[in-house]
């Protein structure tokens, strides 16, 4: 059985938009994925870690822990050997609290890459692939999450991009999630239950082709 990390934030972790809630495991993506990957005949098991307000590498002023390079390299080596690790984070460098622009956040990604490249798993374990999807882009952010995202909208313009660039560059895999589904109208940044859906299977479809039968 293969293990598949997803790496990422709020998106991924399943919130409800305008609420604090979560989708179940089978209703978020991540559950959607392994699901469809597993009906295609390849046995997976996928590990979310997925938090809140993460960024790709900076910190949150009002809550510790949201600087995605931090631990990360302990992260794989926990849960080693992987046979892939997703990575779709980015919406969180452009809280106001930030002055980033996309090519900034995609740097950010760049040292991702480097830390799970260079984690000290045990020896024999393989490095993973690497896969970036770039998240659906944010547009006019509503409700309790707008005083955060102020600008956001702006400030993230072409970050499918500049993601896209740092894959072919890094030699990653690389998924468009604009490809196939918006962010939610509810609050114009999360995923509403069929986006969910439509992302896991989409992403299931692409895992499938470039990772196991590339």
């Amino acid at each position: 059985m293969d293990q598949i990390l997803v790496y990422a934030d709020s998106l991924s972790w399943g919130i409800i938009p305008d609420t604090r809630g979560r989708f179940p495991f089978d209703k978020r993506w991540p559950g959607i994925f392994e699901s469809a990957l597993n009906a295609m005949g390849r046995e997976v098991r996928v590990v979310e870690n997925c938090l809140n307000g993460r960024r790709t590498v900076w910190s949150d002023p009002f809550k510790a822990g949201r600087d995605g390079s931090a631990g990360l390299a302990q992260v794989i080596e926990m849960h080693s050997p992987l046979r892939l690790v997703i990575l779709m984070l980015g919406h969180n460098d452009f809280q106001c609290t930030h002055d980033n622009n996309a090519w900034l956040s995609a740097q950010g990604m760049v040292k991702l890459i480097q830390v799970i490249r260079q984690a000290p798993v045990e020896p024999g374990m393989p490095v993973p692939d690497i896969l970036i999807i770039a998240p659906p882009e944010i547009f006019q952010p509503k409700g309790p999450v707008s005083h955060k995202f102020l600008g956001a909208e702006k400030r993230c313009i072409g970050l499918t991009a500049e993601l896209e660039k740092v894959a072919s560059e890094q030699q990653v895999f690389f998924f468009d999630a604009n490809s196939v589904t918006a962010a939610s109208k509810v609050d114009g940044i999360h995923l509403d239950e069929d986006q969910h859906q439509i992302l896991g299977h989409a992403i299931a479809e692409a895992v499938n082709r470039l990772v196991f039968a590339g």
